[in-house]
């Protein structure tokens, strides 16, 4: 009886969490529920496994192309010959794991300097760039995963884009403190020092710049990863979160290594890995739960959806029409190109049926990106050439191509014909009539 009670409150609870109709309208109740339902999302996710099996998935990358991607960034570093600035970072990172932790930091800094480039032949060359980029890729993927993109990066971008961020990245990074040292040793800001309280707010601003530099590199991986588009005030809240986690999990982690002498005991020599492993998936962790917040924070109607929606032929079809018609309205008029995310406010149906649909239209040249985020669609082709019938076949096509596999006898002549008159009107025609309502 008392667990029948506890679950029916659990549901109640969880009812009023998604689907309150009437959700606190002050202030700070209305941050707190929707904080409360960013959490419930968050535990959700975490329950369901997703996020977990991409740490896992990226423990084992990290492990593989750590090495490697040290090296590619820090190349340009040492051709500048100040990558000794991005040590203390790596050290940063392994901290947590006590002494054992700086004498990995350290073997690794071993391998990466007994990297020679001009060594290892176009064939190594290769091989190196190939590790950096595919863990990126599978780093883009799990972002994806989380912000329901179903189309990754074509090769290009991919090299292009991991590419300069991984090598001009920590050149940055490196800029940043060494403008930051400078600032603070110049004679104008000493002097300001030396007034109350000045002198105290500058010495805290200067011991929390590598916690203002994790945060900033939390938000950069938030924007840029995702292969969509992400708003930076989202996008640094959750990298405010994120490096906050980060530093409780690792003054928490470096307690729990501190007390870890049976482990050490029962594992010898191997205790070292798996406290490494466990320190990188947690790390991981942290990050993919960061993107999540930011993708709630964005998106917060998704907070009430599932992850995997069962996606209905006819939804398909009605939100491919809904999409041509709401893209081609403001385009025949001369007004500017809808968001896509806008759209998916609108249609209120989940942002996986609507992006699946529209990436099918922009891959047929139905629909176009446009814009100065690439975030905006536009008619891919003048609109006489856009009829309904195109819209449907586009939605309907199968992209295993399971159905072309079949003989042309399997099927009866009559099931294979399925145009209608109505399906050969175009969207230019259709404005034309316009009388107030869409086709859907």
């Amino acid at each position: 009886m008392a667990s029948i009670q506890l679950k029916e409150r659990l549901q109640a609870a969880e009812d009023w969490i998604l689907s309150n109709p009437n959700p606190p309208q002050k202030w700070p109740w209305t941050w707190l529920y929707k904080t409360g339902r960013s959490v419930y999302a968050l535990v959700r996710d975490l329950i369901s496994g997703q996020l977990t099996l991409h740490a896992m998935s990226l423990v084992y990358t990290t492990l593989l192309s750590i090495v490697p991607l040290l090296a590619l960034s820090f190349s340009v570093l040492k051709a500048l010959g100040v990558h000794q600035k991005m040590e203390p970072f790596l050290f940063q990172f392994f901290e947590p794991m006590g002494p054992q932790g700086i004498e990995i930091a350290e073997q690794i800094l071993g391998f990466v300097d007994n990297i020679k480039v001009g060594v290892l032949g176009s064939v190594g060359l290769a091989m190196l760039v190939y590790t950096v980029v595919s863990l990126v890729q599978k780093i883009e993927r799990s972002f994806n995963m989380i912000w329901r993109v179903p189309e990754m990066r074509s090769m290009a971008q991919r090299f292009s884009n991991y590419l300069s961020v991984i090598m001009v990245g920590p050149l940055l990074m490196v800029s940043a403190v060494g403008a930051t040292a400078t600032l603070l040793s110049s004679e104008v800001v000493q002097s300001v020092m030396s007034i109350e309280p000045f002198g105290s707010l500058i010495v805290l601003v200067s011991r929390l710049t590598p916690f203002l530099l994790v945060v900033a590199a939390f938000t950069f991986v938030y924007i840029f990863i995702p292969n969509t588009r992400v708003k930076f005030r989202y996008a640094f809240i959750a990298g405010l979160v994120a490096g906050i986690s980060w530093q409780a999990a690792g003054m928490l982690f470096a307690s729990f290594v501190a007390g870890s002498a049976k482990y050490a005991a029962i594992y010898s020599g191997f205790a070292v890995g798996i406290i490494l492993l466990i320190w990188i998936y947690m790390n991981w962790m942290i990050l993919l739960l960061g993107a999540s917040l930011s993708y709630y924070m964005q998106n917060p109607g998704s907070v009430a959806k599932k992850r995997n929606v069962q996606m209905a032929p006819e939804l398909q079809e009605r939100v491919g029409l809904a999409v041509m018609w709401m893209v081609a309205q403001p385009f025949s008029r001369g007004e500017p190109a809808p968001q896509q995310e806008s759209l998916e406010h609108e249609l209120r149906v989940p942002g996986e049926v609507t992006r699946k649909v529209s990436d099918k239209l922009i891959r047929a040249g139905i629909l176009s990106l446009a814009g100065r985020n690439g975030d905006q669609l536009v008619p891919g082709r003048a609109l006489d050439l856009i009829t309904v019938g195109s819209v449907l076949q586009t939605v309907r096509r199968d992209e295993d191509r399971v159905v072309d596999r079949l003989p042309a006898s399997a099927l009866p002549a009559h099931l294979m014909s399925s145009a209608t008159d109505r399906e050969e009107v175009s969207f230019a025609e259709l404005l034309r009539n316009e009388d107030g309502n869409g086709p859907v």
